[in-house]
């Protein structure tokens, strides 16, 4: 059996090579720095992690997370995928399998849906599985809607983020990257 295990190194200085600030400066807590509103422009992504009952997407690269965005789902958001228009997002492990970047909500991601599972899960109930499950922004017609999007889960069973978002996604993430999607 392998077992992994963490080592915790803690160099100590003598107590007169430490040094000490004469005076710390006050800061008022409004100084503190908010959070950043955007992903650094050059992060890099080799995984994702979307949680549905939280409604986040979480990147990660090499197993560390790296950034997290709030989502909007498909209108019946719990439960796995069954069928085309059952407004579901799938459940399970996928790939980025592609991207268009002419897709009329800004940018999208597609996602390997259906997998051979729910293809036959949706063929024993005699239904289509769907298809075009993406990662994507919003349509031309709502981008200045832009996070107010997140209100309410509106799209066909796909993930949806504001357009800013999509665009720091499609530059972190390749094709090939995976995402697991959690109920």
């Amino acid at each position: 059996m392998l077992h992994a295990f963490l080592v915790l190194v803690v160099f100590t200085a003598p107590a007169d090579t430490i040094p000490v600030p004469v005076a710390a400066p006050e800061t008022p807590a409004a100084a503190a720095p908010a959070a950043p509103t955007h992903a650094p422009r050059n992060m890099v992504a080799d995984s994702m992690v979307l949680d549905k009952s939280n409604r986040e997407l979480t990147l990660f690269y090499r197993g560390i997370q790296v950034y997290r965005y709030s989502v909007a789902l498909g209108t019946n958001p719990i439960g796995d995928k069954i069928g085309r228009g059952d407004g579901r997002t799938p459940e399970g492990l996928f790939f980025i399998e592609s991207r268009n970047p002419e897709s009329k909500y800004h940018l999208s991601l597609r996602i390997s849906y259906p997998d051979a599972l729910h293809r036959a899960r949706a063929a024993r109930r005699g239904l289509a599985a769907g298809g075009d499950i993406m990662i994507h922004g919003l349509p031309t017609a709502f981008a200045a809607v832009g996070a107010l999007h997140r209100q309410q889960d509106w799209t066909e069973g796909c993930i949806a983020v504001t357009n800013d978002e999509i665009e720091e996604i499609w530059r972190a993430v390749p094709n090939g990257a995976r995402i697991l999607i959690r109920p």
